[in-house]
């Protein structure tokens, strides 16, 4: 049991929590009118604060754990209006969910730190699987710019993360790779436990990992992907590797693989029909997302992870919707997830689309138990603070800012609201948007993070989104609870 699940049980009474010397006087107000997320009901992109970018997926104690390129830093250290060229980017973003409609963001991954020798860090790739020591080992792999492929470990899905080697497990310069860009690979393990790496662009090269993960113990081999360009990735679906990448955006009047010619800039796949370390077993199916640019987006480049949740199989990608809606004109990308129907018996994959709706809430958000205040749907005017702890967030604001948490489920009466939080603040508490219902409003004053109640004005009942308004320039929220 968690300590302050322990120190909750033990607190009796509102009179054992921090209390507000005084009442608010105002309600707090924001400005959220015509923002993505907060004034609609879309469910993409994934996060609101943030543009993020080539997707990747790793299920941990029922949670899925997202990481993507971390195309936030691009846009801060250049002009917000130029091309986004991905040279200043050497974080990745970590992200996770268990309903897939609110994601916790747990932070960056400072990949230069951890690796000096790097050049750039983009399009992730993970996988784990448990070890002799009885520990999850993750293994992130990532584009070391277009030059080569990195890699980064951890026995928790937020880290701490190092990195085991002085160099990339693979570029140009290794020995039988036979060619020059050795970026955005895509990782898999299969049921015996081997690890599986592919990666290239404009060409690829699959081979099989050694026991350590960090090296390789097979030949380098060309899969005949035609019209290759990127955004390489691997899974194995019934028990057979499926390899899927992204397609040049050159015309495929020369289309000699069979099967539907695909659109420009598509992603598709291929099965192998034997050893999969042999070329001519390598056969390709058909293409399953074609670009955004295709469904009503901006033209963009088209990276996918395919992942299986609860269940269901999913398609995550990114758009550029974020950038439009704010009004930069650089190519800085945002997370998206789409419904996807895969036959494992083949397998197959169908065609997926890119969309705003994006996809449904599996189960309603419990709010008695304690949920990360960087767990979010939408969000205006807020910044997300990390602390000494991995993957743990602080929520904070320069003015007034709001957090909206989706598809809440008030199965019985409540009382209390129970805050985890530091600073001089206030905090008010709305059902459906940030003009509805106020249900809560207290002032925050706690020298360090500790357990603070305050009375419900109104218990809700039944199922409500509910919105976070804070306010103060030392405030910190970590996280709250409803008794």
């Amino acid at each position: 049991m968690k300590p302050f699940f322990i120190l909750l049980s033990l607190l009796a009474s509102v009179s054992m929590f921090g209390k507000p010397k005084k009442s608010p006087t105002a309600p707090l107000r924001v400005e959220w009118r015509g923002t993505l997320k907060m004034d609609s009901a879309y469910h993409n992109p994934m996060l609101d604060f943030i543009y993020t970018a080539d997707p990747t997926a790793v299920e941990y104690q029922g949670r899925l754990y997202v990481y993507g390129t971390n195309d936030q830093q691009q846009h801060d250290e250049t002009r917000p209006d130029s091309a986004n060229t991905y040279e200043r980017i050497n974080t990745l973003a970590m992200i996770s969910t268990n309903d897939m409609v609110n994601w916790t963001f747990h932070g960056l991954i400072p990949t230069k730190k951890l690796a000096p020798w790097i050049i750039a860090s983009w399009a992730p790739t993970i996988c784990s699987r448990v070890e002799e020591d009885g520990k999850t080992h993750f293994y992130l792999y990532f584009s070391n710019s277009g030059f080569g492929t990195g890699v980064l470990t951890a026995t928790s899905p937020v880290g701490p993360w190092k990195s085991p080697l002085e160099k990339s497990i693979v570029d140009a310069k290794t020995p039988g790779v036979g060619m020059d860009v050795c970026f955005d690979p895509g990782v898999a393990i299969d049921d015996d436990g081997t690890g599986w790496l592919v990666f290239g662009g404009a060409q690829s090269r699959l081979a099989r990992l050694g026991k350590d993960m960090l090296s390789f113990d097979s030949p380098f081999v060309p899969l005949p992907a035609q019209h290759h360009f990127e955004a390489n990735e691997l899974n194995f679906i019934g028990g057979r590797m499926v390899y899927t990448y992204n397609l040049d955006w050159q015309p495929k009047d020369d289309w000699k693989m069979g099967g539907p010619t695909p659109s420009i800039c598509s992603m598709a796949y291929m099965l192998p029909e034997g050893d999969p370390l042999k070329t001519e077993s390598w056969k390709y199916q058909h293409h399953y997302m074609r670009n955004p640019g295709e469904d009503g987006f901006e033209y963009c480049n088209n990276h996918t992870h395919l992942h299986k949740y609860q269940g269901k199989w999913y398609v995550f990608g990114h758009t550029m919707d974020l950038k439009r809606n704010k009004g930069i004109k650089g190519g800085f990308r945002n997370i998206v997830v789409e419904n996807i129907e895969v036959d494992e018996s083949v397998p197959s994959i169908a065609m997926s689309h890119y969309t705003r709706q994006g996809v449904s809430q599996t189960h309603a958000l419990n709010p008695f138990e304690r949920q990360e205040m960087e767990t979010t749907f939408a969000t205006v005017g807020i910044r997300f603070l990390p602390t000494e702890t991995p993957g743990n967030m602080l929520a904070a604001t320069d003015s007034v800012g709001a957090i909206k948490v989706a598809g809440v489920d008030f199965s019985k009466k409540v009382r209390q609201l129970i805050l985890f939080a530091q600073g001089k603040g206030q905090l008010d508490v709305r059902l459906d948007s940030p003009e509805g219902e106020l249900i809560a409003t207290t002032l925050i004053d706690n020298q360090s993070i500790s357990a603070f109640a305050t009375s419900l004005k109104k218990s809700p009942k039944g199922k409500h989104d509910l919105v976070f308004l804070l306010s103060g320039e030392t405030l910190r929220i970590d996280g709250w609870q409803m008794k």
